[in-house]
């Protein structure tokens, strides 16, 4: 029930168009109560040859019919409008949130899930918010104004009709009390069939370039059968408990042609009090029958809004203090002191007590290997992750202290897998200023050696680029994200191995632009080969998450035994695997 009026909370901002609907509703129920009691007198008018009378109630017949006609189309279009102002509500809420969240979420989350629930199971909502509760409005009602026609009509017999009402009831409640769970359950599998689907078309290179089609075909077919039979147990339950929601009423029908027939025999009820009486009773069954439809989709929404909220009812972990400062003008100096990282579900920290200082305008790289926290180092400078212990500092303000638009604003991160948007290439160079002109693009190009394959393209910049930029190749997609931290001209930036992907002529092209980029601005530099190292002013080398030894090349080549074994060896992959298989300790 809980959940249940967090639902009926979205309805706020509509309660309006809700009442209206409810009015609308009652109007068409009204002239559809009033039908059979027209239909009964033109019955009469008919046995009695009054022929002005009869052309009088088929006329009031039309009318009713009329109205009843616009009144539903009314109450459709109105109750239409809600449906699709709580989903759109709903949806940009749910957006909205998923935003503030830390990075940390997302890495422990299945997109295919986050999708499931912006979409299968915002809509199981928004068709009851907006349909289903006016449907069991509208059953409700029908059936207490025809009790209360029939009552009036004939006691007795209106007595006899509903008798089986309290039995529908207790049928009603525990079909729900038994469908919620299942229909929460089904709910997840298709949550976790959506995450199958997508894991499989992103991923449709990987399982094509290994020939696993079978092997994803099949794991694909076992999410599809766990939905069917959780579905299938669902239909089972619904199947146990509607049926008999619609077989109760038509107990009391069988009745009502028995006795009400008797007294039509015995002249005790006119033959037009009769068919009134018995299209009255032909009206109970039909909101019987949605109840017991909407009752479950009731359920559905339910057990849809409990997952919903799940995602909603996470409190972001990283947050800014209210009314939190801009990041300070600056020119980039970055403090860490005394910093600790440890990731959830982590047995061992990423990052153990670093203390580094790197000047502003400085360029600094960051060796080591696979796993010693040179990503997990970065990550903390834009505050994607927050340190457990320690402080991270901008030109000595705290990131935890500023506001995070600024601060990220005063960062831009190249990574060694960069990733497009479905978007033209103007569109994605200029990501990070959205208002940059053509001329400001070209040159954030130029700039990252990446104009000249640009115009190559069919169409130049406004050519579209593939989903995640499949449609180029590795060199050009790293080359575009280069562009567009150019563009966004930030006072830190952090090239995460940005030139792993681009041939040794290309590399060489992009670090001699990237020296005039680098230039009075601090740089951070992952690096895996020693060409990119020869780009630093200050060398840092970090082991199991500590700081083991930082200076200069020569500096670094009688203190630190790995960095020396590194440049002697002049493969750091080959070092880095071979120091892992030795037992060395990082993540």
């Amino acid at each position: 029930m809980a959940t249940f009026r967090r639902l009926l909370g979205f309805l706020h901002p509509y309660r309006v168009a809700v009442a209206w609907s409810f009015v609308l509703a009652f109007g068409a129920m009204v002239m559809t109560v009033l039908i059979p009691y027209l239909t009964g007198q033109a019955i009469n008018a008919t046995r009695a040859h009054q022929r002005h009378d009869l052309i009088t109630w088929a006329m009031a017949i039309a009318g009713a019919g009329v109205a009843r006609l616009g009144l539903s189309a009314a109450r459709r279009l109105v109750a239409g409008r809600v449906s699709l102002g709580v989903e759109r509500d709903l949806r940009n809420l749910l957006y909205e949130h998923l935003q503030r969240l830390e990075l940390g979420f997302f890495d422990r989350q299945q997109t295919g899930q986050l999708m499931s629930r912006a979409t299968v199971d915002l809509q199981s909502v928004r068709f009851f918010l907006g349909y289903g509760l006016i449907f069991i409005g509208q059953s409700l009602l029908t059936i207490l104004l025809a009790a209360i026609a029939m009552f009036a009509l004939q006691p007795g017999l209106a007595a006899l009709a509903l008798a089986p009402t309290p039995f529908v009831i207790l049928i009603a409640q525990r079909y729900g009390r038994r469908s919620r769970p299942a229909l929460q359950e089904a709910q997840q599998r298709i949550a976790e069939l959506t995450a199958e689907a997508e894991e499989n078309v992103s991923g449709v290179r990987v399982v094509k370039a290994f020939a696993q089609e079978e092997r994803q075909l099949e794991r694909f077919r076992h999410s599809v059968q766990r939905v069917f039979d959780q579905q299938l147990h669902a239909t089972r339950i619904q199947a146990r408990y509607t049926p008999m929601i619609s077989f109760l009423p038509s107990l009391g029908l069988a009745l009502i042609l028995l006795v009400g027939g008797r007294d039509v025999i015995h002249g005790s009820l006119t033959i037009g009090a009769f068919t009134a009486f018995y299209g009255y009773l032909l009206m109970l069954i039909s909101p019987m029958r949605t109840l017991g439809y909407m009752l479950s989709a009731g359920q559905r929404a339910t057990a849809s809004g409990a997952r919903i909220f799940q995602v909603l009812d996470r409190a972001p972990e990283i947050t800014a203090p209210a009314n939190a400062p801009a990041l300070p003008d600056g020119s980039g100096h970055v403090s860490l002191e005394h910093v600790s990282l440890t990731f959830d579900g982590a047995s061992r920290p990423a990052l153990a007590d670093v203390d580094l200082e790197i000047e502003a305008g400085s360029t600094v790289a960051l060796v080591g290997a696979m796993g010693s926290g040179k990503t997990a180092l970065t990550s903390l400078l834009p505050r994607l992750y927050e340190a457990s212990a320690g402080s991270v500092r901008i030109d000595g303000a705290d990131v935890r202290s500023v506001d995070p638009v600024s601060l990220r604003r005063a960062i831009a991160v190249v990574t060694d897998d960069p990733f497009l948007f479905s978007a033209t290439v103007h569109d994605n160079i200029a990501y990070g200023r959205a208002a940059a002109t053509r001329e400001e693009v070209q040159r954030a190009a130029a700039v990252a050696q990446a104009d000249g394959f640009i115009r190559e393209l069919p169409q130049g910049y406004d050519t579209l680029v593939g989903e995640r930029g499949l449609t180029l190749s590795g060199g050009q997609r790293q080359r575009i994200a280069i562009a567009r931290a150019v563009l966004a001209d930030p006072r830190v930036l952090v090239l995460d191995d940005a030139t792993s992907s681009v041939d040794a002529s290309t590399e060489q092209e992009i670090k001699l632009a990237l020296r005039e980029v680098m230039a009075d601005r601090t740089t951070i530099v992952i690096a895996h080969r020693l060409s990119t190292i020869a780009l630093a002013d200050e060398i840092v080398v970090l082991e199991g998450g500590r700081v083991t030894a930082h200076g200069t090349h020569e500096q670094l080549l009688g203190r630190s035994p790995l960095y020396r074994e590194i440049v002697e060896k002049g493969m750091p992959e080959q070092v880095f695997m071979t120091r892992k298989a030795a037992g060395a300790v990082g993540l």
